[in-house]
């Protein structure tokens, strides 16, 4: 009987402890999804080429801090088209330094599309163009266009292609252009016609070159009339020296 007791209670002991650790032990959740990764667009567009003549005017205009925000704190991402500098060195008219403080920051603006788009996104961007911008707008609008894996995009005022990709890693896809961007709600609608290619024009040969086949073609003409001459001449010579000497026989 006593055994009977003991055996119980050591099973009663036994399940009061695995309870009492069961209950006790926290329950571990599992680990979040890693975030995307932080994109600093200042240190991105210092060290990866020459945009800093770009880099600057988001810097003056306050624009590079709207574009981090959209980059980092928001599911969209960002996509930007950057000029090089060269690019803006190139740029003779129409001008930006008449711009005021609110057109440069829409100038700015209008280089940024406000998602992110990979490479192979542009080819449906060809297929809805245009597309707005981050000024927003139908005049601060872009249009697309894929050939054979080359992106090509116009503003009205420009007509440039992506270049290179500097940087595509989601939430911020950076591609290099050749031109600045100029927007139609900036510069206006009356965009001048691209100049004709100059005529080619035909040089007329100096009077001192040897003559050509022109002259060289007249030439055969030149000679049967000087032929035709000399045989008129002797025709005539012949005829007086004939009147002469029957005009001798007739005094004798």
């Amino acid at each position: 009987m006593e055994y009977y007791i003991v055996v119980i209670s050591l099973l009663l002991t036994l399940s009061t402890s695995v309870n009492s650790q069961t209950i006790g032990s926290p329950i571990q959740s599992p680990a979040p999804a890693p975030g995307p990764q932080y994109t600093n667009l200042t240190e991105l567009l210092s060290l990866a080429g020459p945009f800093h003549t770009f880099l600057d005017y988001l810097v003056s205009t306050k624009v590079i801090a709207t574009f981090q925000e959209q980059a980092n704190n928001t599911e969209e991402g960002i996509t930007l088209f950057v000029p090089t500098d060269s690019a803006f060195s190139k740029l003779k008219k129409p001008s930006l330094s008449n711009l005021t403080a609110d057109q440069l920051k829409s100038l700015c603006l209008f280089h940024a599309l406000p998602h992110y788009y990979s490479l192979s996104d542009f080819k449906n961007l060809s297929e809805i163009s245009p597309v707005n911008t981050f000024a927003g707008g139908a005049l601060y609008s872009l249009n697309f266009t894929d050939v054979s894996g080359t992106v090509h995009l116009t503003s009205g005022w420009a007509n440039t292609k992506v270049s290179s990709a500097v940087h595509v890693t989601y939430p911020a896809a950076v591609y290099q252009v050749d031109k600045v961007l100029l927007p139609e709600a900036i510069f206006g609608t009356d965009i001048p016609p691209t100049p004709a290619p100059a005529p080619v024009v035909d040089i007329a040969p100096d009077a001192d070159s040897p003559p050509g086949k022109n002259i060289a073609a007249a030439s055969p003409d030149s000679s049967s009339f000087s032929s035709s001459h000399r045989m008129i001449s002797w025709g005539m010579l012949n005829n007086l020296f004939l009147a002469i000497a029957g005009g001798f026989l007739m005094l004798l």
